[in-house]
């Protein structure tokens, strides 16, 4: 049985994260890949609790807003992650620790203390693909979406401190990528990175 891989993809809003995760499930599966694709916040108790504030753009204490997140986390590798690496799959999911350690820092907690604190508790990548765009263009590239913006989130002044949180994330599993360019390019991008990390697909 193949060993199971666990990719994060991680950036600010708009960065492109579900769209290149689509188009690597498609690569990996015509490659006869068995790919798991995930998200975090998850459809949970937690996840549910923290996508009704990001619309409501009522906030919660950081250190609340980090407890949820966390609780999500742990039903999420539970329940998904944790059975799909022991499945020999290659998960893919939409944010993960990375993304804690920037959006939860950027409230004013230490992005370091938050990333190591993930790092004990749960499964760590094998590769995180940091989507790298200014946070005027993601939030762009939100508005173009035509759905309602998360004002608990999709802040200009608030994204910009998450991107300078996820530039300060330094391990040997991070992998930076311009995402401003056409989807089509990023992805041929992450795929010769998967072909020279992972030997993937």
């Amino acid at each position: 049985m193949n060993a199971g891989r666990l990719i994060a993809f991680e950036g600010v809003d708009g960065s492109g994260k579900s769209t290149q995760i689509r188009l690597l499930a498609e690569a990996l599966g015509a490659a006869g890949r068995d790919v798991v694709e995930t998200r975090e916040p998850t459809e949970g108790a937690f996840g549910r609790r923290i996508r009704a504030m990001a619309r409501s753009g009522e906030r919660v204490a950081p250190l609340e807003e980090l407890r949820w997140f966390v609780e999500d986390r742990r039903e999420h590798v539970r329940d998904v992650i944790e059975p799909a690496l022991a499945a020999g799959r290659i998960v893919l999911t939409d944010r993960y620790t990375l993304s804690t350690a920037a959006y939860q820092g950027a409230r004013g907690l230490d992005p370091a203390r938050l990333l190591a604190e993930g790092e004990a508790e749960f499964p760590l990548p094998d590769l995180a693909l940091v989507l790298e765009v200014p946070p005027e263009v993601g939030l762009a590239r939100v508005a173009a979406r035509g759905r309602p913006r998360e004002p608990a989130f999709e802040d200009a002044d608030y994204l910009a401190q998450v991107a300078a949180a996820f530039r300060t994330l330094e391990r040997p599993y991070i992998l930076r990528v311009d995402a401003s360019h056409p989807a089509a390019a990023v992805h041929r991008a992450i795929l010769y990175a998967l072909r020279r990390r992972l030997d993937l697909p």
